[in-house]
């Protein structure tokens, strides 16, 4: 008889594990099942387990209620059902719980406390060499960022021509010395020379993704993980139907446990050659029927948005369709798709030869903050050319920009702005205007940016009864000015300078 070591006493929002001994002949990715069902007073979930290795299976599950729970866990993987109990504890002070929609366009933790989106892209930072993963995660812990997009496979592009250091499957790939910065886009999809079995998973590969999402869980930062994508020569985005479910699947039930989670389920689906629309609804079926804890799912575009009103998407993953308009378009993407808007690509702040990839500090924040007042959550990237090839976009490191230490500043008026959060004013034809996006509250709270107009007064009038304190805001220099407190018709000198903005709050 094997026994079942467990977590006896975890947090709400936390993580409990069950691992148990299991049957290893043949495969047992794909030969045995295991299912753990989890009751407490105020729920009951079933989740599926995996198999992690050495003849090892795990189950994972993350309580969303405090108190005392039972748990059962069975399947083919062994003859014994195995069966016990562990109580869950107060979340502690950093947890907040899953990231869930708020007040349609907006965000907000589990537990009520609000959650304004500031991203970044590092697709696969967590395939770099250990030294390189723990300068990402140190640079991360100075940043403002709380949500960083990745991928669990590795990339073939441009700039990323070197191998992982794991690989998700079992098996060799090809031999990469014979890639150039002028022949590489030969080589996509399945090259010759690779030699994968995608019904075995490389262990490894998937404990070290489970570890890096627990530290950026640690960081307080979200992992939205792209769970496919087309920048790919060793196979991966051209599996079968069953190997693709069979991956979904597995990485569902190792990783949905833990409540930093999102689900990207591609980036730049339309690049696929191979998928389909149908394959896409049948991954999200797969994402609504496994991860019973409901985490935020999207899909990211290249050129074609994918139809975002469809019910299983929980927010629009952006790439801008425009060489010049990004966070411009927001009004309008709010209106269409009534849903949070979150800006995952806004071209990247860098000087490389790619059109995505050289806009200036400056343009970068800008885009935040024209997102930010537009009623978005604009998201970051960093593509420096420099003499290792460490490109932060995608292997991570340190940061090179401007942009990054300005987001810290645009955090402070984020955290400052009335739940949920900003939303357009209309009828604003020579101003970004903004108020807050919340019926349920008579709250007068205004900001207006003024981009690259560079405007020397405005004249302001809300309305004749209330008294209102103005400050100035230059978002590139960083810094507040306050302006005093106003009534009725007034006018507020400005500085004639790009970035600034004027923030207008109700005096109680």
């Amino acid at each position: 008889m094997s026994t079942c070591k467990y977590t006896e006493s975890v947090e709400k929002w936390g993580t409990f594990e069950a691992e148990m001994s299991g049957r290893h002949e043949g495969n047992p990715f794909t030969d045995y099942t295991i299912q753990g069902t989890f009751k407490g007073k105020e729920e009951t979930k079933t989740v599926d387990g995996f198999y992690d290795g050495d003849g090892i299976y795990r189950v994972r599950f993350m309580p969303s209620f405090e108190g005392d729970y039972t748990f059962e866990i069975k399947g083919s993987f062994s003859d014994e059902v195995y069966t016990g109990a562990f109580h869950v504890t107060p979340a502690q002070e950093d947890n907040h719980g899953p990231v869930r929609v708020s007040y349609t366009y907006h965000m907000a933790y589990e537990d009520g406390k609000p959650y304004y989106s500031i991203g970044t892209t590092c697709y696969v930072w967590e395939l770099q060499s250990e030294e390189l993963q723990k300068q990402t995660l140190e640079t991360l812990a100075d940043s403002a960022f709380n949500k960083i997009r990745f991928c669990v496979f590795p990339k073939h592009y441009d700039y990323n021509l070197n191998e992982p250091i794991s690989y998700p499957y079992e098996g060799t790939p090809m031999d990469s010395s014979v890639l150039t910065s002028e022949n590489f886009l030969e080589y996509v999809g399945c090259a010759e020379g690779n030699n994968f079995d995608y019904k075995r998973f490389n262990v490894k590969h998937f404990q070290h993704i489970d570890d890096c999402v627990k530290k950026l869980m640690e960081l307080g930062i979200e992992a939205d993980i792209i769970v496919m994508h087309p920048y790919d020569r060793w196979g991966f985005s051209e599996m079968s139907a069953e190997c693709d479910d069979l991956y979904w699947k597995y990485l569902i039930a190792r990783v949905s446990a833990y409540r930093n989670v999102w689900w990207s389920l591609a980036n730049e689906y339309d690049l696929f050659p191979k998928k389909t629309t149908e394959d896409w609804e049948r991954y999200a079926s797969i994402i609504q029927e496994k991860d019973v804890y409901n985490h935020l799912r999207s899909i990211h575009n290249c050129k074609s948005f994918y139809d975002y009103t469809r019910p299983w998407i929980t927010h629009c993953s952006i790439q801008r369709q425009d060489l010049y308009k990004s966070s411009e378009m927001v009004n309008e993407w709010r209106i269409r798709y009534k849903k949070p808007v979150v800006l995952d690509e806004i071209a990247y702040e860098g000087n490389i030869q790619h059109g995505w990839g050289n806009i200036s500090g400056k343009e970068m924040t800008r885009r935040f903050w024209e997102a930010f007042c537009r009623g978005a959550y604009p998201g970051h990237g960093e593509t420096y050319m420099n003499d290792e090839g460490i490109l932060w976009w995608s292997h991570g490191g340190k940061l090179h920009g401007e942009s990054p230490e300005r987001f810290k500043f645009l955090q402070k008026i984020m955290e400052e702005t009335p739940a949920p959060g900003l939303r357009p004013l209309e009828n604003q034809w020579d101003e970004v205007g903004a108020a807050v996006d919340n019926s349920l509250q008579d709250i007068k709270y205004y900001i207006f940016y003024y981009s690259f107009m560079r405007p020397s007064f405005r004249e302001y009038h809300i309305d004749d009864e209330t008294e209102f304190e103005v400050e100035v805001i230059d978002t590139w220099n960083m810094t507040i000015e306050k302006k005093g407190i106003f009534k009725g018709k007034f006018r507020i000198d400005l500085p004639g300078r790009e970035y600034m903005a004027v923030r207008v709050r109700e005096v109680k």
